[in-house]
């Protein structure tokens, strides 16, 4: 029987997944493989447009409602404390 992931590993996969979803939305062949190890402000060495960061935030709002069970406000929230976190710049 495999084991149940906790709320922590959940959050752990679904961060790489954002991260990943980023990239592609903003057109960029980069992975989180490529930045996890960099030390350096790598997030500001591409940028995305207010419309990308737009519809990423509505994939990553959904995402969360969908993966966590959040409500909308909540799953805002959260999307917003991601953004502010690994977000690219404008």
């Amino acid at each position: 029987m495999a084991k149940r992931l906790s709320r922590q590993e959940k959050m752990d996969i679904f961060v790489v997944d954002v991260i990943n979803k980023m990239f592609e939305i903003a057109g960029y062949d980069v992975t989180y493989e490529d930045i996890k190890d960099r030390e350096d402000d790598w997030y500001t060495q591409w940028t995305i447009t207010m419309e990308q960061s737009n519809q990423w935030k509505e994939w990553g709002v959904e995402e969360i409602r969908k993966r966590f069970r959040y409500s909308k406000k909540w799953a805002e929230k959260e999307m917003g404390m991601i953004i502010l976190m690994w977000g690219l710049k404008f």
